[in-house]
């Protein structure tokens, strides 16, 4: 049998588990909310979560999983078709709600349970299997329609333990986040992983700097966040001495979902002693790597695998590669209980994305240091730039670029040249949207950081970048920008 969550099934206590603004449950009392959610759902197959950042999506999801029942998250701000699909693809026999939140059109046809954060219902006893499915989180969906990753709990339980395990994490921790809780960051790291190890999260409902200041200062011992984040906390921080105080007294700042800029990794460092612990992830693995809590937190680099994930980067004709010099570029591939078991109703894309020794194909690119630690590079589809005979990471570049004091955002990609295959090109948001930085500028600033086959050949000017919801720049959006 397989328990996610001893610490509610086990004499739950009367510490705080939740808190979502001035909302709160301790353990006891979150056990008999999602007791009482267990006990509407129980048999089922498939549970759709109407997943807003607020007390009851928690309650609901702990209780789907203590009833042994898949959750389906389901992002709010997700349009029409997108949800259409969704629903069409999961089929869910009932969608869970707060209560008085009005519902989309195409969840119309669904049964729907509002969730009552104040309920008392029979204390859960988990009663499911380590293979069995515990989420169905989707895709992004920027090849197609969104795939639905079918995740065990057995990957629920092997991420946080091993999470455990590289950041030293405890029930004496008190986590502080403002993440969606449609996706495996905030959902799994961010809520699921506090109630794990028997601490507590307290969620920003939207994040702020004010909050996380106001949270860090009142006990919190975390901080988990995205690179977007991070850069309005290193822009906050030369004028907020509270801010910089409760970032040092920290034990743990940790970035995830995409690279963070090592400008901004620096910046946040010089100010407040603390370094970022990147890690890295998708949904379809959970957590790969991270960089150790007791390890060197170094910009730029993931870390190294966690306990249980093995980890190799290939060439394009699958062929391992061994080197540890912190240039070859290769895919990574891994392999561990961390896995998706499958694309739910696309077996022909499920047997796509493994190998035949069973490593799943990421598509995200990387080195490895001489110490083993990972440093991404981009993903295969829009960030391996092949010119003039090299393959060239995105990420470096785009770093390199973010050194420069005239460049507020940038991403870098690759399009067709004549001469060298793939020309470098790099779209920026100045600083200042009046003086520009030009491209010899920025070529000769790239040049002299890197080498000089990765400079741009081209300069593309943009007054916003384009994101997702989790704050990474949607790359394929740039073509038309």
């Amino acid at each position: 049998m397989s328990r996610l969550f001893p610490s509610l099934t086990d004499d739950p206590v009367a510490q705080e588990a939740l808190r979502f603004g001035d909302r709160s449950l301790t353990y006891r009392r979150l056990a008999a909310a999602a007791g009482a959610v267990g006990a509407r759902v129980r048999g089922r197959q498939r549970v759709a979560v109407w997943a807003t950042p607020t007390l009851e999506t928690a309650v609901a999801v702990v209780g789907t999983l203590l009833a042994g029942v898949a959750a389906v998250p389901l992002n709010p701000k997700a349009g029409e078709k997108e949800l259409g699909h969704i629903v069409g693809d999961s089929d869910p026999s009932v969608v869970l709600a707060a209560p008085g939140v009005e519902l989309p059109a195409a969840l119309a046809g669904l049964e729907r349970i509002d969730v009552d954060a104040d309920a008392d219902g029979p204390v859960p006893v988990e009663n499911a299997d380590e293979g069995d499915p515990a989420l169905i989180v989707y895709t992004s969906g920027t090849t197609g329609p969104p795939k639905g990753a079918v995740i065990p709990r057995r990957a629920v339980a092997a991420t946080l333990d091993a999470l455990t395990d590289a950041w030293q994490w405890t029930e004496r921790d008190v986590l502080v986040h403002g993440l969606p809780l449609f996706h495996v960051h905030g959902l799994v790291l961010g809520t699921l992983g506090p109630l794990r190890r028997g601490g507590s999260v307290r969620h920003l409902g939207r994040f702020s700097t004010e909050g996380v200041a106001r949270e860090l200062s009142d006990g919190a011992t975390m901080l988990f966040g995205v690179p977007t984040m991070y850069h309005r906390i290193a822009e906050a921080l030369p004028g907020d001495p509270a801010l910089v105080k409760a970032l040092a007294e920290a034990r743990l700042l940790v970035s995830g979902s995409a690279a963070l800029p090592v400008h901004d990794h620096e910046r946040i460092a010089a100010a407040t002693g603390r370094r970022v612990v990147e890690r890295y992830g998708m949904t379809e693995t959970l957590m790969n790597t991270s960089v150790r809590a007791d390890g060197e937190a170094r910009s730029g680099t993931v870390g190294v695998p966690l306990p249980g994930v093995e980890l190799r980067l290939v060439e394009e004709d699958g062929t391992p590669i061994t080197a540890l010099d912190g240039e070859t570029v290769g895919e990574i591939q891994v392999r561990g209980p961390n896995l998706f078991t499958e694309y739910l109703n696309r077996p022909d894309a499920t047997a796509a994305a493994f190998t035949a020794d069973g490593f799943f194909r990421t598509g995200d690119m990387a080195v490895r240091d001489p110490d083993g630690s990972v440093r991404i590079v981009g993903r295969k589809a829009t960030d391996l730039i092949k010119s003039g005979g090299y393959k060239i990471g995105a990420g470096e570049i785009e770093n390199a670029l973010l050194e420069h004091p005239a460049v507020r955002e940038a991403a870098v990609t690759g399009e067709p040249d004549a001469d060298l295959g793939e020309r470098i090109v790099a779209w920026i948001v100045p600083a200042d949207p009046q003086s520009p930085p030009g491209l010899q500028e920025l070529a000769d600033h790239v040049a002299r950081r890197l080498a000089p086959h990765k400079r741009p050949r081209a300069v593309r000017i943009l007054d916003v970048m384009p994101r997702n919801d989790m704050g990474k720049i949607m790359k394929r959006a740039l073509g038309s920008a």
